[in-house]
């Protein structure tokens, strides 16, 4: 008898092919019929009028912390990711030398990835050392599937302690990194990453540990992953927020020459604007093409829901010189933002080339007023800036300060991206299916009060089916399941065929899509972030076991910690290819 049997729905197998109507039998966890099937199930899944397809791959998370207080991965799980990627950027909980190692750990996490300090106090107990323990703590208690990088700047502070910051390593330093790496590895940890992105820099300012790490270290780093199957890297540079320089572009392509795996980076960002910036940051793929080296770019296919205050760290202060007046304490900031020269300065410095991938959030007419506290913002909720600057006669980046300056910088903002119009949304079709790109990028569980990227599943299909209709749903599908699953070498999942892991989605093409993004206040310690559920998602399957029904969490936990080698297989380079 089959554990379940999904039938008379539409199935996009995640090739791309076109979808055929097919019912699904599975046991044991895995798909056993694809066809008319007859045997008897324990449940009956009505599919008519549905999509059946594989689960979600998201290839850029940071749940490393919410899956031990969420092992469900809200609210990735309702909109439709099976499979989760961790341990982005260089940015691991473990290893952990001690008690101020790990507090060091909790900090820069809430500094660069905006979890909050409270939830990883509270929701986090750190009672291991070794990555091979932090990874027991996950296995078996996941409801979807998940795989960790191993991160360089976790690596870095377990092995130089405070000195992780500031210095290079020494040559014996370096090898106690690569065995370490080699133990996390031997594990299941899914490969190496690393960052030396200028955007990255812990409580207290400073440059994070793995930006002090010289090109030798990163690539001796990177020649351990060569050693074991499944593998991959990933890294983020400065030119991952504008265009590659030659030098970032031949060090990526020797990392992945040393590893023999392929690199991803985050985020591919597609403006018409500044076409020159995307289209050198896809030289780089061409370029290590050549050498034989893999460089994959990871973009979003949706501009993913943010919001953001001048009170809290946020994007904005990676704008070019505004560092200098938003570290100052509030009172400081509020009498710097008074001043007209600095209002100009800043403002200036804002649409200047330097601001690189973040001078899409200077759109400033059209942000939108959200909660506001002082009684002379009243009413203007739900207002964009330009309507306000309008009654007032002020430019509207004036207007914006003037109103958060009433709110002393609490007002919550949403910015609506200068990037939004037909050209660019042309010029992303294009290179969606480009064999270097990936769709991905959602940064779930960083960035938890100001960036909602889980819901882009749901949201791409939206737009797919019934909006702007730039993309095919099979393809759209291909590209979100087995183009990931393909990249990271996922044994048997990523397409519905038999014999494959049962991960799979069952939603209505007619209502697919997201709900609005809310603020909820559901994290340890009290703390709040942005969630946002589905609509038209009836199941969701891992390892053969619903996870979603009807939009909600059904409270298994039938995920798998996927360990590299066991669960992974390598996704081979050719000694040399051209360019596409």
């Amino acid at each position: 008898m089959l554990d379940y049997l999904i039938r008379g729905g539409t199935v996009v197998d995640g090739t791309g092919a076109e979808g055929f109507r097919a019912d699904i039998g599975i046991r044991d966890g895995r798909i056993v019929a694809v066809g008319t099937v007859t045997e008897e199930a324990r449940e009956v899944v009505d599919a008519t009028g549905m999509v059946v397809c594989p689960g979600v791959v998201d290839p850029h998370t940071h749940y490393d912390a919410q899956i031990l207080w969420d092992p469900y991965a809200t609210p990735s799980n309702l909109h439709g990711f099976t499979t989760v990627i961790m341990g982005n950027c260089g940015f691991t909980l473990a290893p952990i030398a001690n008690e101020v190692d790990a507090d060091y750990l909790r900090k820069m996490m809430a500094k660069v990835e905006g979890m909050p300090l409270q939830a990883l106090e509270n929701g986090v107990d750190w009672n291991w050392s070794s990555f091979p323990e932090y990874l027991e703590r996950i296995d078996g208690n996941v409801g979807v599937n998940v795989a960790t990088l191993v991160g360089h700047t976790a690596l870095r502070r377990y092995v130089m302690g405070a000195d992780a910051v500031g210095n290079e390593a020494t040559a014996e330093q370096i090898a106690e990194m690569q065995r370490l790496l080699r133990e996390a590895i031997e594990a299941g940890g899914m490969g190496f990453s690393t960052s030396l992105s200028y955007t990255h820099n812990d409580a207290d300012g400073k440059p994070v540990p793995s930006r002090w790490s010289t090109r030798d270290e990163v690539l001796q780093l990177c020649s351990v992953v060569s050693e074991y199957e499944g593998t991959t890297l990933e890294l983020v540079i400065d030119g991952c927020m504008s265009g590659f320089s030659d030098e970032e572009i031949d060090l990526m392509t020797n990392m992945s020459l040393a590893a023999r795996r392929p690199l991803n980076w985050n985020v591919l960002t597609v403006d018409s604007a500044r076409p020159e910036d995307y289209e050198r940051q896809l030289h780089a793929s061409a370029k290590a093409r050549l050498q034989g080296a893999r460089v994959v770019a990871l973009t979003m296919p949706i501009l993913v829901g943010m919001n953001m205050s001048l009170g809290t760290f946020c994007a904005l202060h990676m704008l070019p010189d505004w560092k200098d007046v938003f570290s100052l304490p509030i009172p400081e900031r509020i009498e710097q933002l008074r001043r007209q020269e600095v209002r100009v300065f800043l403002e200036t410095r804002a649409a200047s080339p330097e601001a690189g991938v973040f001078g899409r959030l200077t759109g400033w007419s059209s942000y939108v007023i959200g909660d506001t506290y002082a009684p002379e913002n009243e009413g203007l909720k739900g207002r964009t800036v330009a309507d306000i600057a309008r009654e007032r006669g002020v430019r509207d980046f004036h207007c914006l300060l003037d109103i958060c300056i009433a709110d002393d910088l609490r007002t919550v903002l949403w910015p609506s991206p200068t990037d939004d119009d037909a050209e660019s949304w042309r010029l992303r079709q294009a290179i969606w299916e480009q064999p270097d790109v990936m769709i991905g990028g959602s940064d779930a569980g960083a960035h938890l009060d100001r960036m909602a990227g889980a819901p882009y599943p749901t949201t791409w299909l939206d737009d797919s089916l019934r909006g702007r209709r730039l993309i095919a749903l099979e393809k759209a599908v291909h590209l979100m399941t087995d183009v990931p699953a393909r990249y990271f070498g996922l044994k048997d999942r990523g397409r519905v065929a038999e014999g494959w892991h049962a991960d799979l989605v069952v939603f209505d093409p007619e209502t697919v899509g997201s709900d609005p993004i809310e603020m909820v206040h559901d994290l340890p310690g009290g703390t709040s972030r942005l969630f946002a559920g589905s609509r038209g998602i009836a199941r969701v399957f891992v390892n053969g076991t619903p996870i979603v029904a009807d939009g909600a969490s059904t409270g298994e936990l039938p995920g798998a910690l996927l360990r590299s080698g066991r669960d992974t297989e390598t996704n081979p380079i050719p000694a040399a290819f051209p360019a596409p």
